[in-house]
Formats: structure tokens, sequence, C-alpha cells
């Protein structure tokens, strides 16, 4: 009996000591954001939440709050904590270019999501060629003058000028737009910094200062909601069109009255699984591609229903 209660009691022990192994043994990635008020970047914080536990591996979010330097002290302390990977949403794509140096001497991968790091030392990409989406929206935009503005307008865009995404888009944008042939007058752009309530003041301001404007172009989701909250606050939703990024659920209540016209449509959740299986596949020697694309969509009245279970 006694010999048997030993082998029971030992079986147990072994049983805890390989569990506790286990869990020493689990990765641990770290995800350095931008904020966590916007939905695209907790879209993007679900996604990568869903993808670690899939992998029993540990996730870890640092928000910088909008802060860059804040991007750099959190790689660094995360260098020191020897995480196994690091996935970064880039403010500043050129700053941050040294921690991510200290990250690969270390031996820690990063992989940057949505904000591409110039010559950087990361080992991939995932998210959206952030130029090429701003001209086919500028497309869109150009065509959607042409057909239902009589081939005029003219054009305020509220931006976030720290942002060098943003700024692809908004390059895009006036790409396609010129190259279309449209006449179209670009006016002010003024600096939503990423930041709602920052964004609605620049937009109400756009919009006083152009008070014949006819359409506005937001190039991310705090710059859509400033831009649409703004014009309902004046009451401009008969003589302003509304084109965009990312999808909220005051866009979609203005595209089903008719006037937010167009928004590009990402999909954050999936760039944030797609990064932590690419740091899953790396610390099982395999191998991934430099640049993970993840398509977007161009939502508009004709395919909104597909995209409305996320604001329930």
């Amino acid at each position: 009996m006694r010999l048997s209660h030993f082998l029971a009691g030992t079986a147990v022990a072994l049983t805890v000591l390989a569990g506790n192994a286990s869990a020493a043994l689990a990765e641990t990635y770290a995800l350095v954001t931008i904020n966590q008020q916007a939905l695209f970047f907790n879209q993007i914080n679900d996604g990568a939440k869903a993808a670690a536990k899939a992998a029993g591996a540990e996730l870890v979010i640092f928000d910088a709050n909008n802060v860059p330097a804040a991007q750099n002290t959190a790689i660094e302390n995360y260098i020191t904590q020897k995480v196994d990977g690091i996935i970064l949403i880039a403010i500043d794509v050129n700053g941050v270019k040294p921690a991510i140096s200290e990250a690969k001497k270390a031996g820690i991968p990063v992989i940057a999501i949505d904000a591409q790091i110039p010559n950087g030392d990361n080992v991939a990409f995932v998210g959206v060629d952030n130029m090429k989406a701003g001209e086919e929206i500028g497309k869109f935009y150009a065509d959607y003058v042409k057909s239902q503005m009589k081939g005029e307008a003219t054009v305020g865009v509220v931006g976030a000028l720290n942002s060098f995404i943003q700024n692809q888009r908004l390059d895009g944008f006036k790409k396609a737009v010129g190259d279309s042939g449209a006449k179209v007058e670009f006016l002010d752009t003024v600096d939503g910094q990423n930041v709602q309530d920052v964004a609605l003041g620049a937009a109400e301001n756009l919009m006083t200062a152009n008070p014949t404007m006819t359409t506005l172009y937001a190039t991310g989701e705090p710059a859509l909601i400033g831009s649409v909250s703004a014009v309902e606050s004046q009451g401009r939703q008969s003589d302003v069109k509304v084109f965009g990024w990312d999808l909220t659920a005051q866009a979609v209540k203005g595209i089903d009255e008719g006037w937010v016209a167009a928004v590009v449509q990402q999909d954050p959740a999936g760039e944030g699984k797609a990064a932590v299986e690419a740091l899953a596949k790396l610390k099982k020697g395999g191998s991934i591609e430099p640049i993970i694309n993840i398509p977007v969509t161009i939502v508009t009245k004709a395919n909104v229903d597909q995209f409305r279970g996320m604001f329930k």
C-alpha cells in the first residue's frame, strides 16, 4: 500500500514538474502598439491574442499612447526581458530603427505591422501596401467625382502628419486623383494627430475655413471619426461627401445615409494573427516571407452589410 502511495505521489509530482516545465518553455511575444483608443489597434490585439492562445504562447501588449519614444523604451525593456519575439506597430518608422537593430543583435525577431520600416532590421512586414491602397481609394474617388459630381470637386484632408503610413495613404490618393483627369482642387490638409478629439477639432476648423468644400478625405480611423462627427455637427451631410480609412459604427451610419461614400477597410485582426503565426513559425526553425500582404476592401453602400457584424 505504501509503495502504491509512493508511486502515485511520484506520478503526481512528475505531472506537476512537466506542467511547470511546459509553462517555463512557453514562448512570450510582445506587441508594441500605438494606442488602445482606436478600434483598428484593438482588433490587431484581438487577432494576435487569439493566435498566441492557439500557439500556446504568452502575449504581452505595450500601449505607447501615441508617444514615439515610448516605443523605443518598450523594445529595449523587452530585449532585457528576453522575449521570444516582438510585434511592432511603429509611430516613427525611422526613429524606432535603432531599437529594432538592438533586438536583432539580441537574437529577437521583430515583425512590423501596418507601418513598413525602411531598410530596417525587422524580419518581416505584415500589412497593407499603404501607397497602393491610397491609390485605390484615390481612383475610386476620382471615378465617383466624374460619375456623381459632374467631374468637379474640392477636397480637404484630415491626416496624421506624424504617421508615416498615413502620409503614404495621402500621397497615393493624390497621385491617383492627379492621374485621373478629374477636375479636383486640393484644399488644406489638417493634422488630426491620430487622436479622435484632435481630429474632430481639425475637421471642424477645415470645414469652417472652406465653406464650399465638397469632399473630405480622412487617412485613418481617428481622422475618419473626427470628419464624420464634424460633418454631422455642422449639418453638412447634404453637401460634403466623405472618403476615408477604417470603418467605425459612425462611418457605417454615414454610408447608410449616403454621405460617407467609401471607406478603405483593412483586416487588422488578420494582421495580428499573421504576425504571431510568423513568429511561431520562426521559433520552430521555419522561414517566412519578408512581406506578408493583407488585402483591403473598399466599403460602399453596395457591400457594407458584410461588415455590420463588427459593430454589434
